[in-house]
């Protein structure tokens, strides 16, 4: 068997022209979206390993830096939080995990005009390369995606790449828990496990690293959920003064809403945050076919049918009664009881 044939015929044409568009951009910029999250990590070091393979210079870049929860991932190159101290000057970007320039933050924003791009993600959406995009939203994560460019390109899918895509996936369906976690992931992530990846450890790494301030935070906002719409719509807010208070960062809310949605009867579950003064994050997270991708576009949003966000630029109080007026809304027009 070929590396190609691992690749579903669905994913091929695109892992095809973006692994043909690598091959014409050097001096390559690689980022995700702003406060990246797993799978934004795990295909940026994956973009990275690959481009290492192919000879060409890159480098890595997160504004934030790398999250504290993904310190143990083995990177290709050090993250670089500014482009003024780059160790070169980008010709190319790989962007990843986001499609719209509004998902990146303002450094890179201004920056990308100078670049050729390259997209690959799996949200809904148009795209924002200008050399090639690949927009799949049938992928669990786009790590998924960047997993099928290495497999065209023949590059083994083991060691620290192998790490780094294995990361994306877990992150992105809820340790293989969410409903897209499809055959085509389970016969890759089985690949990953033949090649010596150890998922187990990963997990580990992942879940089990907290820290005592994390648990008393998480402890403070368990004790204000509240139940809406006949119990169906979990609801937590949670204020800029609770992370400071427990020495906590954004990072340490990951996961949080996901254990609100187990609360029996709950269809959505919503943890909104107060990131400054007049502007609350939301995440959303939805059971089985209960729109969130609707709740949150309806407010300017996106993600995925059942794991969704968006920005609010109103006062806590204003961001609580619209947020609670998109879910309900969307739960009354699917008729759910």
């Amino acid at each position: 068997m070929s590396p190609t044939d691992l690749i579903p015929p669905l994913y091929r044409e695109g892992a095809s022209r973006i692994a043909s568009a690598l091959g014409e951009v050097n001096n390559i910029l690689v980022a995700g979206h702003a406060d990246p999250d797993g799978d934004a990590i795990g295909a940026a070091a994956a973009a990275g390993h690959i481009s290492r393979f192919l000879g060409k210079k890159f480098m890595l870049y997160s504004r934030t830096g790398l999250p504290r929860s993904l310190a143990f991932l083995s990177l290709p190159g050090v993250v670089y939080s500014s482009l003024e101290h780059s160790p070169f000057s980008p010709c190319g970007a790989v962007l990843l995990d986001c499609n719209e320039a509004h998902r990146l933050d303002q450094e890179l924003t201004h920056y990308l005009p100078k670049l050729v791009t390259i997209n690959v993600d799996h949200h809904p959406g148009k795209g924002m390369g200008t050399s090639a995009n690949w927009i799949f939203p049938q992928a669990a994560a786009t790590s998924q995606l960047v997993a099928y460019v290495a497999l065209h390109l023949g590059i083994p899918l083991s060691g620290a790449l192998a790490d780094a895509v294995a990361v994306g996936l877990i992150t992105d369906t809820g340790g293989f828990r969410h409903n897209n976690t499809d055959a085509d992931v389970l016969r890759l992530t089985a690949h990953l496990v033949e090649t010596g990846c150890n998922i187990s450890l990963l997990r580990d790494f992942l879940e089990n690293d907290w820290s005592l301030e994390r648990l008393r935070l998480w402890a403070t906002l368990m004790s204000r959920v509240r139940l809406e719409r006949d119990n169906t719509v979990a609801f937590c807010f949670a204020m800029a003064d609770d992370l400071r208070k427990n020495h906590c960062l954004k990072e340490d809310l990951e996961g949080f809403v996901e254990h609100l949605r187990r609360l029996r009867g709950v269809r959505v579950a919503a943890l909104l945050l107060e990131t400054s003064q007049g502007t609350c994050k939301f995440s959303l997270r939805s059971a089985e076919t209960s729109n969130a991708f609707a709740m949150a576009s309806a407010l300017g949003g996106g993600g995925h049918i059942n794991a969704a966000g968006g920005t609010l630029r109103l006062a806590p109080e204003q961001a609580e009664n619209v947020l609670l007026a998109a879910i309900c809304g969307q739960l009354d027009e699917e008729k759910i009881s």
